[in-house]
């Protein structure tokens, strides 16, 4: 009995570890998607600097032969592109286009960014994700469900400004600007200070000193290449300014900005000649009207009635109005890309 009881014990202790083993590896495997109307598969890019990138692919059930293509260049943030929940608009509206469009989709995860690898997303700079972005892109021509040549370009936020330099020189059937940016970013920070501060109460006379500051303080950032730290060293002055980082600002490091302020935008977009699809909420407080409205005019100055912009009332910049995904959103963007396919 001794020895039974013995036998029970080490079984059931034994049974115990192995489910605490199942568990902690359950536990360890990230959430994957599920799509009604799309088949979703996982895959793998490399930039130049040896960085494994995670890539999403979708391909509507209802496919047959090769499809059109949505190629999606993401946000300023660390958050990943995994749809596999609507935790905010941007992955609402992720996942509408994925389950209404008919299209096949490609997303990358920048690096150090969910299953990315690379340096941390908080210290990876712009180049490094730009690159990302190319490979996966070039990518696309090893599935054969996938139509190249008929490839729509949807940006989201500060991917929607930069959005032609992951194409190159591939010619897209269109591309979708949304809550984006086209000056330079010394210009987009200006102006958006002064609707922070403004926001928050200040006066006329404190909004107009602090970007008074703030207009020098970004030259000496953006524009000299110095750290906010460093700049903070030189002018002790500023530091009640300044509410971020001493390396960077809202989770990226110093070298994203800079190389962002270093794009010409206007000649990116000069050199656009496919159809542009341009959207901004009159609630945006982080990109402003001006800020979209500048690819809009880019475009449309060089090829004149080749951009379409869209200022949608009272949403925010993450497709919501009133804290509630807007779906007329999707249904503008899918029936702008399949007036453009019929073109």
């Amino acid at each position: 009995m001794k020895h039974l009881s013995l036998f029970l014990f080490v079984s059931l202790l034994s049974t115990a570890i192995l489910l605490g083993l199942s568990a902690t590896a359950a536990a360890a495997m990230p959430q994957r998607e599920h799509f009604e109307n799309a088949d979703v598969q996982y895959d793998w890019v490399t930039n130049s600097r040896g960085d494994k990138l995670r890539t999403f692919i979708t391909r509507p059930r209802s496919a047959t032969g090769k499809v059109p293509v949505v190629f999606f260049v993401g946000w300023l943030s660390c958050d990943s592109v995994d749809a596999a929940g609507e935790t905010d608009g941007f992955g609402a509206f992720l996942r509408r286009i994925i389950e209404q469009s008919g299209f096949a989709t490609l997303r990358m995860d920048k690096p150090g960014v969910g299953e990315s690898q690379g340096t941390k997303c908080n210290q990876s700079d712009y180049q490094g994700e730009l690159e990302g972005y190319r490979a996966a892109f070039d990518s696309m021509s090893k599935y054969d469900f996938m139509d190249t040549d008929r490839v729509f370009v949807i940006g989201l936020s500060n991917g929607g400004g930069v959005s032609p330099l992951v194409s190159r020189q591939h010619p897209v059937k269109g591309f979708i600007a949304a809550c984006s940016w086209g000056r330079t970013w010394y210009e987009h920070m200006l102006e958006l200070e002064r609707r922070r501060l403004t926001a928050a109460g200040k006066s006329p006379s404190e909004v107009n000193q602090s970007v008074k500051v703030f207009s020098q303080f970004y030259d000496e950032f953006l524009i000299q290449g110095k750290t906010p730290g460093q700049i903070i060293a030189q002018h002790p002055g500023w530091k009640s300014y300044w509410y971020d980082s001493p390396d960077g600002q809202y989770g990226r490091p110093a070298s994203f900005y800079q190389q962002l302020q270093a794009l010409n935008l206007g000649e990116l977009w000069q050199s656009v000649t496919a159809p542009v699809l341009v959207i901004h909420g009159s609630a945006d407080s982080i990109m402003s009207r001006a800020d979209s409205e500048a690819i809009a005019a880019i475009v449309n100055q060089v090829h004149p009635g080749h951009a379409r912009y869209w200022e949608v009332e009272n949403m925010a910049h993450d497709f919501t109005v009133g804290m509630k995904f807007d779906a007329e959103v999707v249904a503008t963007v899918l029936s702008w890309m399949k007036e453009q396919m019929a073109r």
